[in-house]
């Protein structure tokens, strides 16, 4: 398996689940002005494709998961935040927008494994996933509002359907940072652990979700997906579709075996 050549992150596979760490503590894993962006939609482009790979989990070197924008580029308006204002609707548009659509489409399930900070950018990252799972050192924040802008990576659009409209709207209207605790009683966080336990939390999440059948978890979460935004009686006959992809699979096969023989399944991806 030849895995893609990054610049600001490292990438590990093993058992079915890649990590992919950012390495740019020295600016806090900052999503502008690095490599990031280009990493991140890499990896997600090459999970897609690659179907030795059933989860990729998204986490930080350093201090923090992400601290979003670099705050210094907007005051100095350089990189992303430079020329007119078509100029910057065009890099947000072929830049850091680009990341919504990538992991919103992809059908890898993703988790967020947050060991700092998440702030702005970097907290919409994290609820770009399917799952998050946070360090006891985490704090999130919807933040924009705070230096005078919107959530232009589309964060608007994932945190309400996390926690509701009412609940997204204090916090991106009041910019508060929240801390893992809290964000676990609004349900941004499956689980919150210590420091030393997060990487081993989410790769034992990670590797219990890709011991299921390959093909079965990549259509259940496009089903997922598409019944966010599909009526029932259509959602319904995709579910009849799927349902019959599905039955015609080997692996449907060996996971009725091993569920009657009371033993795991081995699974090959046909």
């Amino acid at each position: 398996m030849k895995l893609p050549d990054l610049a600001d992150s490292r990438l590990e596979v093993a058992d079915r689940v890649a990590i992919l760490t950012f390495q740019r503590n020295d600016v806090r894993n900052a999503l502008t002005g690095t490599a990031l962006v280009d990493d991140i939609l890499q990896v997600v482009n090459w999970a897609e494709n690659e179907k030795k790979i059933s989860v990729l989990i998204l986490t930080g070197d350093g201090a923090a998961f992400s601290s979003g924008g670099n705050v210094k580029e907007m005051q100095e308006r350089v990189g992303t935040f430079a020329g007119s204002a078509i100029e910057i609707q065009e890099q947000y548009r072929r830049g850091i927008q680009q990341l919504p659509l990538a992991l919103h489409r992809t059908e890898v399930p993703l988790i967020a494994a947050l060991n700092g900070p998440a702030i702005g950018a970097g907290f919409d990252l994290a609820c770009m996933c399917d799952l998050r799972i946070a360090s006891t050192r985490a704090v999130v924040g919807e933040t924009f509002i705070n230096l005078g802008i919107i959530p232009g990576d589309g964060g608007a659009w994932f945190l309400q359907r996390l926690v509701g409209y009412q609940r997204a709207a204090e916090m991106t209207l009041t910019g508060r940072l929240i801390k893992a605790d809290e964000a676990m009683e609004l349900g941004l966080f499956l689980d919150v652990v210590e420091p030393d336990e997060l990487l081993i939390a989410a790769r034992a999440l990670a590797v219990k979700i890709a011991a299921k059948p390959p093909q079965a978890l990549r259509l259940t979460k496009r089903l997922m997906k598409q019944a966010q935004r599909t009526e029932l009686p259509d959602f319904l006959d995709l579910c009849a579709s799927f349902q019959a992809m599905a039955h015609h699979t080997e692996d449907h096969r060996e996971a009725v075996s091993a569920f009657l023989e009371k033993r795991d399944g081995s699974y090959s991806g046909s």
